[in-house]
């Protein structure tokens, strides 16, 4: 699922713990708007072209949200039947948590239940999809690095009605400020992760992350500090209709990566990606962000 943004722009409080955003004055609004669009569309294209499946849910004029673009944040569905929507850390994206798009996806897929976690936002405590949580879907693990919009007994609650295990961890830019999503200094696959390991300055939990990549049979592929600026952690692995594999990533996010890193990845799966600048730059969120994943079951005819 993606939400083609009708009010994309920057968003001054998410930018509070968001070192990935920029301001800039010297484009108008709306011209970063229109911008926005047709990265969207371009990349929207893209992917259809490849085959994958995508639904995409109009945003609405009114109210305006900003960050409607990265629907991951505040929803999530999952294999058992499960959709979760989550507390978000900017009062401004609290307003695209919207019932009409749970809705229209439960009109084409199963789910056993909805769980609500936004109560959560009264005592400041945020937990932001698969922003703040990498989900290894096949092992039932969640990576997270704890910040301020990832609550450590909000991850507990996940763990519960989603039936995973927790590995919980602290990762820092290079200024030793904590990163605010787990999603952007790591990306799972199959057989292999993305990852930036001097991130991740506690030498224990270094340790403890690389056992359970080797014991769930996962390749390590570290990026630089640098590489993770460009959007290099944030990518989704996904399948088209011919069950190919495609890692799918920004532009920037490919042009940052060395020839043997893309040979590396190469050897798990195929590349895909669409130059999306704006949304990045104003954002503070790449091609990851923009996807929230639908993992429940398609119901059948008779179902509909």
């Amino acid at each position: 699922m993606m939400v083609r943004p009708a009010n994309f722009g920057f968003n001054a409080e998410t930018a509070e713990n968001n070192a990935f955003q920029t301001k800039e004055t010297e484009l108008l609004p709306e011209t970063i708007k229109k911008r926005a669009i047709e990265e969207f569309d371009g990349f929207v294209d893209k992917l259809r072209q490849a085959g994958i499946n995508i639904i995409v849910i109009e945003d609405e004029a009114i109210p305006i949200r900003p960050d409607a673009v990265f629907p991951n944040n505040w929803i999530t569905f999952h294999l058992n039947g499960t959709i979760i929507t989550y507390p978000m850390y900017a009062p401004v994206r609290r307003l695209e948590r919207r019932e009409d798009v749970i809705l229209k996806i439960k009109e084409r897929f199963s789910s056993k239940r909805l769980v609500r976690f936004e109560e959560y936002e009264n005592s400041n405590q945020f937990l932001e999809g698969t922003g703040s949580m990498v989900l290894d879907r096949v092992h039932r693990l969640v990576y997270a690095c704890l910040s301020p919009r990832t609550d450590a007994k909000l991850l507990d609650e996940f763990c519960h009605w989603a039936e995973y295990k927790k590995i919980e961890f602290h990762a820092v830019d290079d200024l030793g400020t904590d990163i605010y999503h787990t999603n952007v200094m790591m990306a799972m696959g199959d057989t292999f992760v993305i990852i930036c390991m001097d991130s991740i300055r506690d030498a224990t939990e270094r340790k403890y992350l690389t056992r359970s990549f080797s014991k769930t049979g996962k390749e390590i592929i570290d990026i630089s500090m640098e590489q993770m600026k460009s959007f290099a952690g944030n990518m989704l692995q996904v399948k088209n209709d011919k069950e190919e594999t495609f890692l799918v990533m920004s532009e920037q996010a490919f042009k940052s990566l060395k020839p043997e890193q893309v040979t590396q990845i190469e050897s798990h799966c195929n590349i895909l990606h669409a130059p999306i600048y704006t949304i990045e730059k104003f954002g503070g969120g790449s091609a990851r962000c923009m996807m929230a994943e639908i993992f429940l079951k398609e119901k059948t005819v008779e179902e509909v």
